[in-house]
């Protein structure tokens, strides 16, 4: 192992700059070469190569985004164009690759491992949070913070007009990040795509704080749950312009929609995402070095680990329940 590749890829996550310089400086301590790719696998195929020093990822740690610079790119999903992106790779003499992503980027590790001598190792970074094997991936505290500040300005307005908010949050097919924030907001309710609810239901418990002189209520709400009782195409996709207007229409209440959208993706990464996605660099790289594949560092009872990429990408369908009903508990 002379030379190494870092790249991200997919939706961009607070904590993979810290990720990217805790690689290229690990790699470097130990005496290799660093190729940064820009474009994640775009860049592969187009051979969007960099070389990389100490002092490329200088003044970046507290930086949010990614400054490798993210692209989903259907290309790699062809043979041939994986064959273009391995072609590219043995060129410039990389013999282990790191990669930054979610589920997706996760996939192409595999595939590099299954059809290259290349070795490849995987970093989880998503705010959503819906990786199986890890407690945690890189970007989701910030993201938390991020919606639960939204959450308390949203608050003041509500309490100062009486009115209830739904407020919607990422999480397409994961419904880890309205949970917690629901819990650490205070939302009245939490509707996640993973546990069906009624409308109605929803609708009684807005009224019946009201009638114990409520001043507002919150409903946090994942993008991905799904609203069999609608159309979601009249609501532009949206479950939380769904919820508002039958909110509207069975209680009467004035209801407000926000949605937080990308909002969520942004800004200066927390200590606990910085420190995270550092230890993880580190040990990414350290894998490679052992001559490790097909591996992706995780977060597991508070140490940093290893697992499978193939136990990493099983759909994570659950939810804690124990904390869902504790939500419910405390919204009463």
């Amino acid at each position: 192992m002379k030379k190494i590749a870092v790249l991200t890829s997919g939706g961009d996550a607070p904590g993979m700059n810290p990720a990217i310089r805790s690689v290229v400086r690990t790699a470097i301590y130990k005496n290799l070469e660093v190729v940064g790719v820009r474009h994640g696998y775009k860049g592969l195929i187009e051979k969007d190569f960099f070389d990389m020093e100490r002092g490329s990822v200088a003044d970046i740690v507290q930086r949010g985004g990614t400054i490798l610079l993210s692209a989903r790119c259907d290309e790699f999903k062809t043979e041939s164009g994986r064959k273009k992106a391995y072609a590219n790779m043995k060129e410039e003499g990389i013999d282990g690759i790191v990669v930054i992503g979610g589920d997706g980027s996760l996939r192409g590790v595999q595939k590099i491992n299954e059809e290259s001598d290349i070795k490849a190792v995987g970093i989880p970074g998503t705010i959503d949070n819906d990786l199986s094997c890890t407690d945690y991936t890189i970007g989701v505290d910030t993201a938390m913070n991020t919606i639960l500040d939204a959450v308390n300005k949203i608050r003041d307005t509500a309490t100062s007009h009486e009115r209830t908010f739904v407020i919607e949050c990422m999480g397409r097919e994961s419904g880890y990040l309205a949970l917690m924030t629901g819990l650490a907001g205070g939302a009245e309710y939490i509707l996640l795509p993973e546990i069906d609810f009624t409308p109605q239901e929803v609708c009684d418990k807005i009224t019946q704080g009201f009638n114990r002189g409520k001043l507002h209520s919150l409903i946090i709400i994942a993008e991905g749950v799904e609203a069999p009782f609608v159309d979601l195409n009249e609501y532009n996709g949206s479950p939380g312009m769904a919820m508002g207007e039958l909110i509207r229409e069975r209680t009467g209440m004035e209801t407000r929609v926000t949605i937080l959208g990308h909002l969520q993706r942004g800004g200066s990464p927390t200590a606990t995402d910085r420190i995270v996605a550092s230890r993880m660099g580190a040990k990414a790289v350290e894998l490679l070095l052992e001559g490790k594949r097909d591996k992706m560092v995780n977060y597991k009872d508070n140490s940093i680990g290893v697992c499978e990429i193939k136990d990493a990408v099983k759909k994570n369908d659950t939810i804690n329940m124990d904390i869902y009903n504790l939500a419910n508990i405390l919204s009463m």
